[in-house]
């Protein structure tokens, strides 16, 4: 079982966390400038959760805004 949601498809997003440096100009700098772009992952907060479908009970990851909507039946 892969770690997606059953109900949405959400999984992993890959971006970016940008470092910057430098006083701003606001504050009488010369401006924030970009230091380093660390690559990084965003991951869904994926938990197991134990469904009724088609009248049989199944385990399945599910991201927990699918969980709060309530859009299935617990076992």
């Amino acid at each position: 079982m892969s770690n997606v949601c059953h109900l949405c498809d959400k999984g992993k997003v890959f971006g970016g966390s940008i470092v910057r440096k430098g006083l701003a100009k606001k504050d009488g700098g010369i401006g924030l400038h970009v230091v380093k772009n660390n690559k990084r992952t965003f991951k869904a907060n994926i938990q197991k959760v134990r469904i009724v479908e088609d009248g049989t009970v199944k385990t399945v990851k599910m991201c927990t805004a699918c969980i709060r909507t309530g859009k299935f039946k617990k076992a």
